[in-house]
């Protein structure tokens, strides 16, 4: 199993860490995870193991697209994709600037919700993007109808840009500078 490349505790909640994904290794859990109704926004309801295997083949093999897998307290817990906007997603509505990263974030499936976990979750995942010194903004581009994350996004900082239309249908595109994000945590950007 690969070594988290990013571990971040929160105070009530334990460890949060991310590490590759591993196409073949992974995908069983990630079948799981990505055709469950609660991922409909992902586009993948009706892919069989093989598929999802594929997939994430494709993303490791991508030099514009990565997928994390994020554990809690060494469990896995949820999916993060990380990607360059000016050369993935949303190329044709959205004119990247230096210091750009685009994300996606999937929490498993649960029937134990546990109050304020996938707000550490878009938490920890903002906290492993804005580690890299060169990133400046995260773009995202969550579907219209996902109510549930557009509350997170805004939580930690993201203001949408505009309503713009992509393959997989109408979306927020939203943006949240460092310095947005960490006015929302109540820290001084400056």
């Amino acid at each position: 199993m690969t070594a988290p490349v990013f571990t971040r505790t929160h105070a009530s909640l334990g460890e949060f860490a991310l590490r590759p994904v591993d196409p073949a290794g992974d995908a069983e859990l990630l079948h799981g995870w990505v055709t469950h109704p609660k991922a409909v926004y992902w586009m993948m309801q009706d892919a069989d193991l093989a598929a999802v295997e594929k997939e994430f083949a494709r993303i490791d093999a991508d030099p514009y697209h990565d997928a994390f897998l994020g554990l809690h307290n060494g469990v896995p817990a949820f999916l993060m994709e990380r990607y360059d906007p000016a050369h993935r997603e949303v190329t044709e509505v959205h004119e990247a600037a230096p210091g750009d990263v685009g994300m996606h974030f999937l929490t498993a499936p649960t029937d134990t919700p546990v109050h304020g976990f996938t707000l550490a979750v878009i938490t920890t995942v903002m906290d492993m993007l804005f580690a890299e010194p060169g990133n400046q903004r995260v773009v995202v581009e969550p579907a219209v109808q996902n109510t549930a994350v557009h509350a997170l996004n805004k939580a930690v900082g993201f203001e949408i840009v505009r309503t713009v239309t992509l393959p997989k249908g109408e979306a927020y595109l939203s943006t949240c500078t460092r310095g947005q994000f960490l006015a929302a945590r109540g820290e001084n950007p400056c």
